[in-house]
């Protein structure tokens, strides 16, 4: 005689019940949508009413359970089975159906579905004194498929029945399938090839983090799914990572997705802006992030790797695909990936996450909003502080459009060659950003549109200003705390380089720190 497993579930009132009983029982699985299921409810009911043997129904959703008693009145409990493992444990493939146990919970008998002779036989042998009208009812019935059937529930079940922490869905391709073209297939790419994120790799990139796999990191949009470590770690192996890598990817994460940070905004603008990290602190040297020669190209892992793991969690998760809820006009080489790290060793100012209220031994992530970069700027003849920084300022001035001010962020990168020439006068990053505002001062009357240029303020608007208002000088910047600046490059070489952002402030997107949990 097979044992059934023992449960214990609670009815719609919260009391608990429990099986084995100590008496012969009737099990019976069911869910609302079910055609059969509600068919054979009154007999179920019947057989409670017989005094007989006692019923015990278990329901596969909340919902649909609430129905079931709205509909059928049952007197027996109707068991709230929503998170399916008692289904799981019974291994329901069909519903109803109904299994007989004695009181040790030993299976004597069983119905699949609805055959009227076999439930009329069952009535018979164990329920002899309820009252049914059997002509009332068709001679067969087929029954429904369990919820534990559905594939993406079942992975989830089986991963929790063997206290394995993947819980995705797995895809199984065909033996003569290539697994890459597949990716490509399945629009699991950024438009170039993938590593295939197999059970063992994603165990392994978890093995990252001591956060549990099933904790929502956040819930990114356009879709607003929710992004479990697991469901970022298969990104971050999708995207070539190491599993050191894990922590700033699933801190870089719950930065955009911030109510500043404005991540669907940023996704969907038509000017093609794309999320810059910035990396600070201690974990630059422990993952072998490169913040010198060619800091903001390609050539390193895990600059290039995390940067492409949180656009393809944006776009795996999320949903933000060119083509939907992406709508850049040109797009942008940086949604592929941008990520570096300030090389703070190399510069004399507080390193970013410091001037942002962190610790200096702290390890963080910052996220910005930029529509293009780098920009560079190329000064080889400024011998001091102020013509260097007035070099930077009318290269930044040039972004989005020379006659646009007060829109944007800037993030200026400085290599450690024009940081030397700055220091030389003690310039300090206020300094620079101050000049940078004084430089790029222009009276509004040197912004409008004209009959040659267009891209500045409307005529018409500016016609409708006051005196005081059109002799009124603007910087390119709405707050000199909108121009950020990072160190990092090759100690050779007297370029430094200029992202243009995106809208900024609360009408586009503010830049986002976020401590790594390591």
């Amino acid at each position: 005689m097979t044992a059934l497993p023992a449960f214990s579930l609670a009815d719609p009132s919260g009391t608990d019940h429990s099986f084995p009983t100590g008496s012969p029982t009737v099990v019976t699985f069911v869910k609302e949508d079910c055609p059969t299921c509600n068919l054979v409810m009154p007999l179920l009911d019947a057989l409670q009413a017989s005094g007989d043997v006692p019923v015990l129904a278990a329901g596969q959703t909340a919902e649909g359970n609430q129905v079931l008693l709205d509909r059928h009145a049952p007197t027996f409990p109707l068991l709230d089975d929503s998170i399916l493992k008692v289904s799981f444990a019974y291994d329901v493939e069909t519903v109803p159906l109904v299994l007989l146990a004695d009181g040790d919970g030993g299976e004597v008998a069983r119905l699949v579905g609805f055959d009227r002779d076999e439930w009329q036989a069952f009535f018979a042998s164990h329920a002899p004194n309820a009252a049914v009208d059997w002509d009332a009812y068709p001679k067969w019935r087929p029954g429904c498929g369990s919820l534990t059937q559905d594939p993406v529930i079942a992975e989830r079940l089986r991963a929790e029945s063997e206290n394995s922490p993947l819980r995705a869905r797995r895809i199984d391709i065909a033996p003569s399938d290539d697994v890459h073209e597949f990716m490509f297939d399945q629009g699991f790419t950024d438009g170039l090839p993938v590593v295939p994120p197999t059970p063992e790799r994603v165990l392994r990139m978890l093995s990252g983090t001591g956060r549990s796999s099933q904790e929502v990191v956040a819930e990114i949009p356009p879709n607003y799914a929710p992004a479990t470590v697991e469901k970022i770690a298969v990104n971050a192996v999708l995207a070539g990572c190491r599993a050191e890598y894990l922590p700033v990817i699933i801190a870089a994460i719950e930065a955009i997705c911030t109510k500043q940070f404005n991540i669907h905004g940023v996704n969907a603008t038509t000017m093609g802006a794309s999320p810059v990290l910035v990396v600070n602190g201690p974990i630059r040297e422990r993952i072998g992030m490169n913040m010198r020669l060619g800091v903001l190209g390609q050539g390193t892992r895990a600059n290039a790797a995390i940067g492409r793991a949180v656009r393809l969690a944006v776009r795996n998760i999320g949903g933000a695909k060119p083509g939907g809820t992406e709508r850049s006009t040109l797009g942008n080489p940086m949604k592929f990936t941008m990520c570096f790290p300030e090389w703070e060793e190399r510069s004399p100012w507080e390193a970013m996450h410091v001037e942002r209220g962190f610790d200096a031994e702290d390890s963080v992530v910052t996220a910005f909003a930029m529509s293009s970069g780098p920009a560079l700027c190329v000064d080889q003849s400024s011998r001091t502080a102020r013509q260097l920084a007035g070099s930077f300022a009318l290269s930044m001035e040039a972004a989005q459009h020379v006659r646009a001010h007060g829109a944007s962020d800037a993030l200026l990168v400085v290599s450690p060659e024009h940081v030397d020439t700055l220091w030389r006068d003690r310039f300090s990053k206020d300094d620079i950003r101050e000049h940078v505002q004084r430089v790029t001062a222009r009276p509004l009357a040197d912004l409008v549109s004209d009959d040659d240029i267009g891209g500045g303020i409307p005529r018409d608007r500016f016609d409708a200003m006051n005196e005081d208002r059109r002799n009124r000088r603007s910087p390119k910047f709405a707050s000199k705390d909108n121009i950020h600046i990072v160190v990092a490059g090759a100690e050779a070489g007297k370029f430094s380089g200029v992202f243009h952002g995106w809208a900024g402030g609360e009408i586009g997107s503010i830049p986002v720190s976020r401590q790594i949990e390591e």
